[in-house]
């Protein structure tokens, strides 16, 4: 049973920093005639021109997800991750010098 009537294909980026075009094209290049769609994902973030490149008239799209909208997805899907409110205190230490 297909869950999908199209191919897609996908990426993952394991980086701290940006994503350029010239990975988005590299990846393009690989699923074109392959696949229909074409995910890249990475926990760090993508420049201007892997943006401009994914969206490039003429030529199969490619979705970007970022690592903070990773981090989003994963939340809202309750997937992996937990979260915790801290409280945090500053003391105003002017206050304390008049004493």
């Amino acid at each position: 049973m297909n869950l999908l009537s199209f191919h897609v294909f996908f990426q993952c980026k394991r980086w701290n920093g940006s994503v350029g075009a010239s990975v988005i094209r590299d990846f393009r290049g690989a699923m074109v005639g392959r696949a229909d769609k074409g995910l890249v994902m990475t926990t760090g973030t993508f420049t201007t021109d892997a943006r401009k490149e994914a969206t490039r008239h003429g030529a199969p799209a490619i979705d970007l997800v970022d690592g903070e909208t990773l981090c989003e997805l994963l939340k809202g899907l309750e997937i992996g991750v937990s979260i915790q409110k801290v409280e945090h205190v500053l003391v105003e230490q002017r206050v304390f010098l008049e004493f």
